[in-house]
C-alpha cells in the first residue's frame, strides 16, 4: 500500500512536490485554499484550507491517518503547521517554527548569521525607528531595504534600482516604520552589494545539508529585467548543476555556506529539517547571503524537482530521520527553463477572474510540462487570480533546447490578459549574465 503524503499548499511549488511524491510511489493528500487542478488530479483526498489553518490542517491529516507531511508555503512553517503534525505523531520534512525564523525574520537571520561568523554575511542595522537612520543610509551609500517579516518577496527595495538616492532609500524605510508592512514596525537596511543572484536550495536532516543545482530566477515583471518586481517570472539551471556565469569554486562556497547556516541554527537548538533556500549574490568577493527561505522557492522547486533522480519518499524519510548524510541524491544531467505565464499587471495590479484554457496535450508535444499556480478551476472552467497562473517547465541536455521548448509550450496557455518572460533562459540574457559577472570580477 502506498504511503500517504500531506502536502500544504496550492500553487506550482505544491504541484511539483505532489507531482514528485507520486512519481517516488507516494499517494498524495493535500490542504489548499484554492482548487488547483493539477494538485487534485494527483490528491487522492483533498480539503480546501488556508495553509495557516493550524487546527484544520491537523485534523485533515489525522482524519486520513497519513504518514508523512511536507509544507509548500512560508506562511504555513511561521504557523508552526510542522509542530503541531509532529505533536500529533506525524512526521514532517518541513522546519518547525522556531527553525523557520530564519526566514520569517530577517533580524534573526542577519543576528544570527553575524554572532555565529557564518561566511557570506553582509554589514547591516535594523531599526524601530528613524534616529540614526538616515545617517546610517548615507554612511553604507546604496542600500537594500527590506522588512523584517514575511512579504511574498515583493517587500525588498535596492537603491539605483528600486530607489534613486539615499533620501528615498530613508524614505522607504520610514514607510515601512509607519506602516508596520511584514507585520512588524521594524526595518532592516544592509548594504547593497554587486553581482548576479541565484539560489541554491538544499535538502536537510538538522545536520547535514545536501545541495541541488544551483538555479537562478527573474524577480523583474518586464523583458530585459525591467518593470516592477514579482514574486518570480521564470527560472533556469544547466545541466552541469551550475550557472553560465558561476565555477565550481563558487558553487562549493556557496555550498560550504548553507552547511554553516544549518549548523548555526543546531547550535541554537533550533535543528532544521526540511528544504532550505539560500539565495546568493555572488560578488568579486564570492557569494554572499541575500536571505535564506525555510522551503522550496517558487519557481525554483520546479527546476530541481523536474530533474531529480532520486526517489523523492526517501530524501524525504532521509531528512526526517537524519539520515541524509548516509545516502546520495543524484540529479539528471540536464538544463531546466521556466516561464510563467501570469496575470495582465503582475507586480502592480493584477487582473484576476479571467478565463484562461491550458492545453497540456500540446505543452506536453512541445516537450514541456505545466505546473499549475494560483488558479481556481470551477465545473471543469480555469479562472486566473491575482497573482501567477502556469508555470512552464522544459528540461534538455542543453539550456538552448530547453528554452526552445519552453517557448514553444507557452502557446499552450491561453487567455485575454496573460503574458510571460520570453528571453528568460535565451542565448543574449544568458551572455549578459556572464558579460556582468566577468566585469564584476574585474
Amino acid at each position: 500500500m502506498s504511503e500517504k503524503v500531506l502536502v500544504v499548499g496550492g500553487g506550482a511549488r505544491e504541484h511539483a512536490i505532489a507531482e514528485a511524491v507520486q512519481r517516488s510511489g507516494g499517494a498524495v493528500y493535500a490542504t489548499l485554499k484554492n482548487r488547483n487542478p493539477g494538485i487534485l488530479r494527483l490528491a487522492k483526498e483533498h480539503k480546501l484550507v488556508d495553509e495557516t489553518a493550524v487546527s484544520d490542517i491537523v485534523a485533515a491529516a489525522k482524519g486520513w491517518n497519513v504518514d508523512l507531511a511536507v509544507l509548500g508555503m512560508d506562511a504555513a512553517v511561521a504557523a508552526g503547521v510542522a509542530d503541531c503534525l509532529a505533536a500529533a505523531g506525524i512526521p514532517t520534512a518541513s522546519p518547525t517554527r522556531a527553525a523557520g525564523e530564519i526566514e520569517w525574520s530577517k533580524a534573526f537571520m542577519r543576528r544570527l548569521l553575524d554572532e555565529r561568523k557564518v561566511p557570506g554575511r553582509l554589514q547591516y542595522r535594523i531599526f524601530d525607528n528613524d534616529r540614526g537612520l538616515a545617517r546610517y543610509v548615507e554612511s553604507l551609500g546604496e542600500v537594500a531595504v527590506k522588512p523584517i517579516g514575511l512579504t511574498g518577496g515583493k517587500g525588498v527595495k535596492v537603491t539605483g534600482d528600486h530607489l534613486a538616492d539615499a533620501a528615498e532609500a530613508t524614505a522607504y524605510a520610514s514607510e515601512i516604520l509607519r506602516t508596520g508592512f511584514g507585520g512588524e514596525s521594524r526595518v532592516l537596511v544592509e548594504e547593497k552589494v554587486e553581482g548576479e543572484e541565484f539560489s541554491l536550495q538544499c535538502f536537510c536532516d538538522g545536520n547535514v545539508a545536501v545541495p541541488m543545482p544551483a538555479v537562478q530566477d527573474h524577480k523583474r515583471a518586464w523583458e530585459g529585467d525591467k518593470g516592477p518586481n514579482t514574486g518570480g517570472m521564470g527560472s533556469y539551471s544547466d545541466a552541469n548543476g551550475l550557472l553560465p556565469f558561476m565555477t565550481r569554486a563558487d558553487y562549493e562556497d556557496a555550498a560550504v555556506i548553507a552547511q554553516k547556516i544549518l549548523e548555526a541554527l543546531a547550535a541554537e537548538g533550533r535543528p532544521y529539517v526540511g528544504t532550505m533556500y539560500v539565495q546568493f549574490m555572488l560578488t568579486s568577493d564570492g557569494p554572499r547571503v541575500i536571505e535564506v527561505n525555510a522551503r522550496f522557492g517558487d519557481p525554483e522547486a520546479m527546476n530541481v524537482l523536474s530533474t531529480l533522480k532520486t526517489n523523492y519518499l526517501d530524501v524525504l524519510h532521509a531528512m526526517v530521520d537524519g539520515t541524509l548524510g548516509q545516502r546520495r541524491v543524484a540529479f539528471a544531467p540536464e538544463a531546466t527553463v521556466c516561464k510563467y505565464v501570469v496575470p495582465e499587471g503582475y507586480g502592480v495590479k493584477s487582473a484576476a477572474n479571467e478565463p484562461l484554457e491550458v492545453d497540456e496535450k500540446a505543452i506536453a508535444e512541445a516537450g514541456a510540462r505545466a505546473y499549475y499556480a494560483a488558479v481556481n478551476e470551477r465545473d471543469g472552467r480555469l479562472t486566473t487570480t491575482t497573482s501567477r497562473t502556469v508555470g512552464i517547465v522544459a528540461c534538455a541536455p542543453t539550456l538552448a533546447e530547453a528554452n526552445e521548448r519552453a517557448d514553444r509550450a507557452l502557446a499552450g496557455v491561453r487567455g485575454p490578459r496573460l503574458f510571460a518572460r520570453r528571453d528568460i533562459g535565451s542565448a543574449s540574457l544568458l551572455a549578459e549574465r556572464v558579460r556582468h559577472m566577468e566585469k564584476i570580477r574585474g
